[in-house]
């Protein structure tokens, strides 16, 4: 926990400052398979502009620490799915887009995976078909609160009523 003195000198230690930094500078790798990839990449242009939140979507999974599958994911890709996951450096999360990544969407095939939990561990789920970006920027903050709950040793299992779209917007 961060103190001010008298003299205005702010004391804390190195690893609250490494947590604080690693909850607000979330840098994901996209994963965009379908669909749900527009939306991704609609969160992070000018209109709801993740930059200004200090998420900065990377190219390499070697930068990254955060994963974010957005559509089908179909059994062909799982193992270079599966691969992108392990390159990334530790601490990562990851976040299931949709309801094709998050369950297998409307196609029960046996080429398309039920959902990408079956793989790799997913921290966030965010519903919908497409998701709104909206709802991916609620997925990311819910995963920040995840973040921040483990660095001060609880454990995060509370699930919210409502998913946010454009009739309901995100309220703190």
């Amino acid at each position: 926990m961060a103190v001010i003195n008298n003299s205005g000198i702010i004391l804390t230690t190195v690893e609250e400052v490494l947590s604080w930094g690693r909850k607000n500078s979330l840098w994901p790798v996209s994963i965009g398979l379908a669909c749900c990839a527009i939306e991704m990449m609609h969160t992070a242009a000018s209109r709801f502009d993740t930059d200004r939140l200090g998420i900065i979507f990377r190219g390499s999974p070697r930068q990254s620490d955060v994963l974010i599958v957005a559509g089908t994911v179909v059994n062909k890709v799982a193992p270079m799915l599966k691969l992108i996951y392990e390159q990334m450096p530790d601490p990562k999360w990851v976040i299931s887009m949709g309801g094709c990544a998050s369950a297998g969407g409307p196609f029960p095939t046996y080429s398309t995976l039920q959902g990408v939990d079956r793989i790799i561990p997913v921290d966030v789920y965010i519903p919908g078909c497409p998701p709104t970006p909206q709802a991916l920027l609620w997925g990311i903050m819910q995963l920040q609160k995840k973040i921040k709950a483990k660095q001060e040793g609880k454990e995060l299992k509370e699930i919210p009523a409502r998913v946010p779209t454009a009739s309901f917007p995100i309220q703190k």
